[in-house]
């Protein structure tokens, strides 16, 4: 196994025999795991990762899945919520093992995996779902901007853009300054859920009950389109890319030990992270059901109105400017991971280095222009179809990630001991088939409504 400090290429067994440029390379294994040290230390030294990929499950185009489900049917799409998150804690564990075992970001083991016409098609695929997951998260802050600020949305847009250059001063301060802000942004969207739970004053027993599988979200039509949506947008294609590349930041044992460790704490890490995430899209949901449900108000799905109803239904001075707040937060967070996961995916798929501002604009161009379109056009209804769109657009590329990952990782010739057992490969496979057939149903109810209309 070669020393992955050795040089700025590597090759690994089970792949091509080429060279292949590290995965972003200018953090790749910047951060010093100290060998002997305790059980917390270590994992606070691999703690991170996990976090940045959390924003995914956690971002603008989430929210109005999780208001609709609430407004409409109370707490019992609970249940939806936790498998989705039991999901991805098994997508994103598959994720950071691979990119510790090979050495390799998924991009990269695709690329070297594929034909090149295929592996083109597959960047390409992927460049447009991380465009319509961008798109999605600056036009959620520009809504959060007008809502805290009375910003026309189009400033909005402009202004959620130039979050580019933070990603670019942090980068170069250090990767740990990266995770630092993403947490800190997590946490002031914990706090201020945690809040509104507070003083929407949700029924316990409700909500221990909602955790319950119903049979009824399969025999009702409404409630299953609503929990496919939730399923369908939980897993982002991208932090599949995202996860496999920053868990490399890291510097341990390349020996099998080391690796063993490794996957142990990064899967700690991933873990606690998605379970917080867990915590924000149940508070979401919850605060909605307890806050407009409960008051008869079933017909909230949008951001907007979610904003106006809260601090008038719940008689709190603060509740909707804190919602607001928490909104800027997640998607000022989800940019900030998108343009990382952009700069992975171009590099490993086409194994090409362009400097990382002019990477990053390009993200910001390809998202911004068509958002500022729309808003010009259209204005906040505009806004709201195209965050509907992006999710579709998502829902079209996850099988593209999702089926390599599972396959790569169920390879031992790739994986050699850290291979799949027979169980995980089952409830992988089981997973990748359950996604893919819920986001087609999903697309083709879609594709139906817009025909209707």
């Amino acid at each position: 196994m070669p020393n992955l400090n050795s040089g700025p290429m590597h090759t690994e067994a089970g792949f091509h025999s080429q060279p292949v440029l590290l995965s972003l390379s200018e953090v790749h294994r910047s951060l010093v795991v100290p060998s002997s040290a305790g059980f917390f230390r270590k994992l606070f030294a691999f703690a991170g990762p996990g976090f940045l990929v959390a924003v995914g499950y956690m971002d603008p185009g989430n929210w109005a899945t999780d208001l609709a489900g609430g407004s409409k049917y109370n707490f019992a799409l609970l249940s939806v919520v936790m498998v989705s998150n039991l999901m991805a804690i098994l997508l994103q564990a598959l994720s950071l093992k691979l990119g510790i075992v090979t050495g390799r970001d998924l991009a990269q083991a695709c690329r070297d995996h594929y034909s090149r016409p295929v592996s083109f098609l597959l960047w390409f695929i992927c460049e447009i779902a991380i465009a319509a997951c961008d798109l999605a998260e600056i036009i959620g802050s520009a809504i959060a901007l007008n809502l805290l600020f009375g910003l026309p949305l189009l400033v909005g847009v402009c202004i959620t853009g130039l979050d580019v250059l933070v990603v670019l001063f942090l980068q170069n301060k250090g990767f740990r300054y990266i995770e630092a802000l993403v947490i800190a942004l997590i946490f002031v969207i914990g706090g201020c859920f945690a809040w509104e739970l507070v003083v929407s004053r949700p029924d316990l027993l409700g909500i221990a009950k909602g955790f319950v599988p119903s049979a009824k979200i399969i025999t009702d039509p409404g409630m299953l389109y609503i929990a496919i949506g939730i399923l369908g947008a939980t897993v982002m294609p991208h932090n599949l890319y995202l996860h496999s590349s920053i868990v490399q930041t890291r510097r341990y044992e390349l020996n099998a030990a080391g690796k063993r460790e490794a996957i142990k704490f990064a899967t700690i890490d991933s873990t606690l992270a998605l379970m917080f995430a867990l915590f924000i899209n149940a508070a979401i949901l919850i605060v909605s059901a307890a806050t407009f449900y409960t008051r008869g108000r079933n017909d909230v799905e949008e951001i907007q109105d979610a904003y106006k109803l809260l601090s008038p239904l719940l008689g709190v001075t603060g509740a909707s400017t804190l919602f607001a707040l928490a909104l800027l937060a997640s998607g000022q967070n989800s940019t900030l991971t998108g343009t990382l996961a952009g700069q992975i995916v171009m590099e490993g798929f086409l194994n090409i280095r362009i400097r990382p501002w002019l990477r990053r604009l390009l993200t910001r161009g390809i998202a911004i222009i068509p958002a500022i379109i729309i808003t010009v056009i259209s204005g906040e209804k505009g806004t709201t179809n195209l965050l509907i769109l992006s999710q579709v657009v998502l829902s079209l590329q996850l099988s593209f990630a999702v089926f390599p990952l599972v396959m790569f990782t169920s390879d031992k010739l790739k994986m050699g001991e850290f291979v799949n057992g027979l169980t995980v490969k089952c409830l992988a496979w089981f997973v990748a088939v359950v996604i893919a057939s819920l986001n087609a149903w999903l697309l083709v109810q879609t594709f139906r409504s817009w025909f209707a209309t």
